[in-house]
């Protein structure tokens, strides 16, 4: 994942743009990966953790009606979740991870493995829904490092257009 992030933030260093986290399922390997990566404070904001419904509504104001209608692991909350963090911190960027990565919860609609990844920028939010297999530990990794991919990806796009 280091490097992914190292090309992140030198995309980001080289255009004056910043980049924030906020992460549920990953529980801040994607944050991990942007302070691994030498002079990331000029680039890298913060990066929260927020597991629980009350910190996503506290820290990021994840709409409480958007978690009880359609529950943490959702596309609405992956969305609010990125917005969320990239206004609070004052970055350009925010990246948002939610999922369930077992061995226990899902449903029907999202089963265990389902994570929702959020990218958003200062011109738009977009939401990915993926579906990993593994273990606990390698859907948490493997969801940071598609996080990674996909931010990278849309943040060379907005620079071009």
């Amino acid at each position: 994942m280091y490097s992914i992030a190292k090309d992140i933030g030198d995309i980001l260093k080289q255009s004056g743009k910043t980049i924030a986290t906020a992460e549920s399922i990953t529980g801040g390997l994607i944050a991990s990966a942007f302070v691994s990566v030498p002079n990331s404070s000029g680039w890298f904001l913060q990066g929260c953790v927020t597991y629980s419904n009350e910190a996503k509504a506290d820290r990021l104001n994840v709409h409480r009606e958007t978690l009880e209608k359609y529950g943490a692991v959702s596309k609405q909350v992956a969305k609010e979740m990125a917005e969320g963090i990239r206004v609070t911190s004052k970055a350009d960027i925010g990246i948002s991870t939610t999922g369930y990565a077992g061995p226990t919860g899902g449903d029907k609609q999202n089963p265990i493995g389902t994570v929702y990844i959020g990218i958003s920028t200062r011109s738009r939010t977009a939401v990915y829904r993926v579906r990993l297999l593994g273990s606990r530990n390698r859907v948490r990794r493997q969801a940071a490092f598609l996080a990674l991919a996909l931010a990278k990806g849309l943040i060379i796009s907005e620079l071009q257009s």
